[in-house]
């Protein structure tokens, strides 16, 4: 998540060796940790930490100028954006040059999704100039769960590590001081597959990668030759590895919190193979990695049997709390653990990670940043608009199924009100509605803080009911409690008019496939509390099972491993990335919904 910007200083220096020498008493000594690493990684790691703090500061200031006079600054950043390409010939279509507010804009301008971009893009890709932005773009960015492709510029990155890095990582800092130590992060990160397209753009994954992170390896667990392993479950190993390795782990990080979720699921049933490598000081002989790769990591491997011992006594003491057993100065998971990923970060802190702070810094789509987490000690993820990234529109829940709804702006939004986000950014997106529904909680000065309720195309409509992931979520929590000795693994839904002949019934209905830990099997009446339970949550969804419109819920139980098996055929069966992947709770493709029910025991 850190760019190569919070290391400009280190490479200023030289070696640094006597900077180092003399901040080391004052500054310097207390942040170690009894690590024993080389000067040159110290200090590195060093300015990064001074380096962020410092841009941190400052964009932070500036944001807190901004949130006094939001719909000046955020009229500022349409104009902007849209004089950037007014030559396009995107720009010429829709002329921009005569646009002078964000009134004008919005009367020119409709509300659009992808198809409205599709056909500019794949010019794009093919190499047309001035088409829709005025520059070439950096990337084609593969949204995530699709093969749809949007534009990212280097003016995105900036936005996004400027407003959003930067001052979410000041923010951390200030809140948990402890991550101001030189301890390393485990960073669970899986280098993508490439491709380019006609034009020899590259197409991938919107997320920071190791080349663009090379000057951040220092701070990282992982040595840099892993990032050269293409397959994720080798990649994962060696993550594993090369954390456990180190006592004196500082921080986890990964971009959801279902990757860590998999990577302790995976350190449950490979931990003998992990502290035997640590004891022997090499790579499992049966990995399978390329040889110089395997050569390089082993040469930054030391036989450890002191260390080894110390594993095995912890992992044979079992997983509740293990986290904070196998590194005591573990101070902080930083992930993303809202939406469809409450569930692994309720399980995570409920188990391994128990006891552990999380903090989200960033609240970011493939179209850009959108808000950024002001309040790291928070349980609730609450997130400050960047008024400076995107040119937001908010369009109330109640007009969501129109095709051209009126939108409020950012100074117009009420607390406590529903929206549906549409942006337009410096990538070509005009009025783009990205389909993340958010609730706004409150201001910062003129500001909205919002929190993510749920994507709108992941709603449950069987008769026109629309019921979202969050109400289903929280239904099922109440139906699980319900169920004697039961824990939730993880879930998804789908509509009966997928299953055919398999539905069982002949009035629409939802389909549940759940993976429990604690029960083999449920009686119908079980099975039928979570229907009550929705019932109670949802009035339009009772009001349609009264009415015999809708048949009663049908739950389904799956195999142990059930979705962690889909979620590698579904990675497997698109373009997305470990790193972007999230599991869908409502299943629209027959091969998926196929692989589901071929794992159903009860």
């Amino acid at each position: 998540m850190w760019l190569p910007l919070l290391v400009v200083g280190a490479s200023l220096l030289g070696s640094g060796v006597a900077l180092l020498l003399l901040l080391w008493k004052k500054d310097v000594s207390w942040r170690l940790k009894g690590q024993k690493r080389p000067l040159g990684s110290l200090l590195s790691h060093y300015l990064a930490l001074r380096v962020v703090g410092w841009l941190g500061r400052r964009e932070r200031q500036r944001l807190e100028k901004d949130t006094l006079d939001i719909k000046r600054v955020q009229e500022e950043t349409l104009l902007k954006h849209i004089r950037k390409n007014q030559n396009t010939e995107y720009g010429q279509l829709y002329r921009f040059a005569e646009i002078k507010n964000a009134e004008m804009f919005q009367q020119r301008h409709p509300l659009t999704c992808y198809d409205h971009y599709s056909e500019f893009i794949r010019r794009v890709a093919r190499g047309e100039e001035n088409v829709l932005i005025a520059e070439r773009p950096s990337i084609l960015a593969v949204t995530s769960g699709s093969s749809s492709m949007l534009l990212s510029t280097r003016a995105t990155d900036t936005e996004f590590f400027m407003q959003g890095i930067a001052v979410g990582l000041h923010a951390m800092l200030n809140t948990f001081p402890e991550t101001q130590s030189l301890q390393k992060t485990a960073k669970l990160f899986y280098t993508p597959t490439w491709q380019q397209s006609e034009a020899g753009i590259p197409i991938g994954i919107n997320s920071s990668t190791h080349n663009i992170s090379r000057h951040m390896l220092n701070l990282y667990s992982t040595p840099a030759p892993a990032f050269q392993i293409p397959t994720e479950p080798e990649t994962l190993y060696i993550h594993l590895l090369f954390a456990l390795k180190d006592p004196t782990l500082g921080t986890l990080e990964a971009n959801f919190a279902s990757i860590i979720y998999y990577a302790f699921d995976v350190l449950r049933e490979r931990w003998q193979e992990l502290v035997e490598d640590i004891r022997q000081g090499r790579v499992n002989p049966q990995l399978g990695i390329a040889a110089d790769v395997r050569e390089k990591l082993d040469s930054v491997l030391r036989p450890d049997p002191w260390r080894a011992a110390e594993l095995g006594a912890q992992f044979e003491k079992g997983f509740q709390g293990i986290a904070r057993r196998l590194w005591p100065d573990l101070n902080l998971v930083i992930t993303v653990d809202s939406g469809s990923n409450s569930l692994y970060g309720d399980l995570l802190k409920g188990h391994c990670c128990q006891g552990l702070p999380f903090y989200s810094p960033v609240y970011a789509a493939t179209e850009g940043l959108i808000g950024v987490n002001l309040w790291p000690g928070s349980p609730e993820r609450h997130y400050l608009l960047c008024p400076r990234s995107m040119f937001c529109e908010f369009i109330p829940v109640g007009s969501l199924e129109e095709l051209q709804p009126q939108t409020l702006l950012m100074h117009q939004v009420k607390e406590g009100e529903c929206y549906e986000l549409a942006v337009s950014n410096a990538a070509g997106l005009c009025r783009y509605r990205i389909g993340d529904v958010v609730k706004v909680i409150g201001f910062h000065n003129q500001c909205p803080i919002v929190e993510f309720r749920y994507r709108h195309g992941q709603m449950l409509s069987v008769r026109g009911e629309k019921t979202s992931e969050e109400v289903f979520y929280q239904a099922l929590q109440r139906a699980v409690k319900l169920w004697p000795g039961a824990e939730l693994i993880d879930y998804c839904c789908v509509e009966s008019g997928l299953l055919g002949h398999f539905s069982g019934g002949s009035d629409p209905h939802y389909e549940v496939f759940v993976e429990l830990k604690g029960v083999r099997n449920l009686s119908e009446d079980q099975r039928y509390k979570l229907d009550r339970c929705l019932q109670e949550d949802s009035a339009v969804y009772k009001s349609f099972r009264l009415k015999g419109s809708i048949g009663p819920m049908r739950v389904q139980l799956v195999g142990g491993g059930a979705f962690r098996e889909l979620h590698s055929h579904m990675l497997a069966s698109s373009s997305s990335s470990p790193n972007t992947f999230k599991m869908h709770r409502v299943l629209r493709r027959n091969e998926f919904v196929q692989f589901i029910q071929g794992k159903i025991v009860s």
